[in-house]
């Protein structure tokens, strides 16, 4: 089943100059870009995007770190790539994410982590709708894909 994920490159990965080899990783299994946009997040949508820890005490360091420098958003697409990028990100805490994945390459601790990848369909849904908007998400097809169209 294709799916859409919304996926995060943060500020670390940004300004450590990650960004390629994050993307490259996606592509290299397969997965589309259907949307990217490098943008320093408001404290607003950066409340918004985290509102389900909004109680917690690491809410307003959250908040601070993610909006302190340039982050990447993007769309990718692919045959259920929600659970393929949660298992290529690798765990939240960099410690006990395994060799391979994102985290466990790239990581240096959880809060330095740097990506963000939507847990579920609903979040993705969710998360998606605050980062962009219809008109910004780019269909096309793969060399590997049958071209389809579809209505607007």
């Amino acid at each position: 089943m294709k799916e859409m994920s919304f996926v995060m490159l943060k500020p670390d990965a940004v300004l450590r100059r990650l960004s390629g080899k994050v993307i490259s990783r996606f592509e290299e299994r397969g997965l589309k870009i259907a949307a990217a946009k490098m943008m320093i997040i408001t404290r607003d949508l950066a409340e918004k995007h985290y509102a389900e820890h909004s109680q917690k005490p690491f809410f307003k360091d959250l908040v601070d770190y993610i909006t302190s420098g340039p982050v990447l958003a993007m769309v990718i697409e692919g045959e259920e790539c929600i659970s393929l990028i949660r298992r290529m990100v690798g765990a939240t805490n960099p410690k006990e994410a395994d060799l391979g994945t994102i985290r466990g390459d790239y990581a240096i601790d959880t809060g330095r982590n740097i990506i963000h990848a939507s847990d579920s369909a609903k979040s993705a849904e969710r998360e998606i709708a605050l980062f962009f908007n219809d008109s910004e998400l780019c269909s096309y097809p793969l060399p590997d894909e049958e071209l389809v169209y579809e209505e607007p």
